[in-house]
């Protein structure tokens, strides 16, 4: 099974004896996935609060490279900044946002990750077709690498903010030139509407995603409970198999024949002690042999 965690590169150790440098560095990811049982992951590469492109060496580039060859079995994900905002109808953000994103897919590349992950953004006023034609023209003014993809993840679907409907996923592929894939969210995909609380809403949703999106676009997924019931629209994540999605519906996703081989990043959050390394741990004890 390929899971972890999203992991930082802060030079702060999980344990004492945990070989990383004592500053911020890229390499301190791959030790800090061991030590919480994980074997793939995703990682911010700079402040995903500030617009700030990331740093870093050929000597740790190569280093993180070399580790994640020899010690993980799935792949990274780099997730761009928060502020990224593809669909809106504002100059200046989409080149920001176009800045930002076109550093995470240069650094992907030296780093040797294979996805670079964003959201949409919001509309903000130039409504769902508008929004979208902005994001996929914005995404097919990227110079993305060879080797590296460029994946857009699901949302909770708050306010104008578009990727929480499985058309708004299928119409930027449709609008895009440039070949990319789709993170689902499952936090946020139970939130936008979408029922994945028992094994049979699970299949209906994974069914309807194959016909509306088509599940040859799906590269990633991250692996989150939820805090809120479906059509909520409120983005807040749970300990695996204690929110609303369940046991039962964290189960049927990670047992699922079309979803069961892909790569699972857990966001959870730590709660009454319990971090990355305890909700891991759940989420392969719900997998079947």
């Amino acid at each position: 099974m390929k899971v972890g965690a999203h992991v930082s590169i802060s030079g702060s150790r999980v344990s004492s004896d945990e070989e990383t440098p004592p500053y911020d560095d890229i390499r301190n990811a791959v030790p800090r996935q061991l030590a919480f049982g994980g074997n793939c992951g995703q990682i911010f590469t700079t402040s995903p609060q500030v617009w700030a492109e990331p740093e870093i060496d050929d000597e740790a580039a190569e280093g993180f490279r070399a580790k994640s060859d020899a010690e993980l079995d799935g792949p990274w994900v780099i997730h761009s900044a928060y502020l990224v905002n593809l669909c809106t109808p504002k100059d200046d953000l989409r080149e920001k946002s176009l800045s930002s994103l076109q550093a995470e897919l240069d650094a992907a590349e030296k780093l040797g990750v294979p996805y670079v992950n964003t959201h949409l953004g919001a509309h903000t006023g130039a409504g769902v077709e508008g929004g979208l034609d902005n994001a996929a023209s914005a995404i097919d003014e990227l110079d993305v690498p060879d080797g590296v993809t460029l994946l857009v993840e699901s949302d909770a679907g708050s306010g104008t903010k578009l990727g929480g409907e499985f058309s708004h996923l299928a119409g930027i592929i449709d609008r895009t030139d440039t070949d990319i894939g789709i993170c689902i969210d499952t936090a946020h995909t139970l939130v936008a509407g979408n029922d994945l609380t028992t094994p049979e809403a699970v299949d209906e949703t994974v069914e309807r995603f194959d016909d509306e999106v088509g599940l040859e676009y799906l590269e990633y997924i991250h692996l989150n409970d939820s805090k809120h019931d479906v059509g909520t629209h409120k983005d807040e994540h749970a300990l695996i198999g204690e929110g609303y999605i369940g046991e039962d519906g964290i189960s049927a996703i990670v047992n699922h024949p079309e979803l069961r081989d892909l790569p699972f990043a857990l966001e959870t959050p730590t709660e009454d002690g319990r971090g990355f390394s305890w909700n891991i741990a759940k989420t392969k004890e719900l997998r079947e042999n």
